[in-house]
């Protein structure tokens, strides 16, 4: 499953990350870096170490699960 993964900085200057399931792709940056700066503009979220106060990054995070069988 994919994720994306949006990443600001808060008043503490710790990464505060969000992420949203099944990204449409491909990705389209601006569409995201506008995104991002409406979560800061409308201070859509906080986080324990205060309110966002930079974009750090985006990502999409692929994981793989594989089951082991176990004899």
């Amino acid at each position: 499953m994919k994720k994306l993964e949006l990443k600001f900085v808060n008043q503490d200057g710790k990464t505060v990350t969000y992420s949203l399931d099944n990204p449409v792709e491909p990705v389209d940056s601006a569409a995201v870096k506008n995104a991002m700066d409406e979560i800061m503009a409308q201070n859509a979220f906080t986080s324990s170490g205060g309110d966002l106060v930079s974009i750090k990054s985006a990502r999409i995070v692929e994981r793989n699960v594989t089951d082991v069988e176990l004899a």
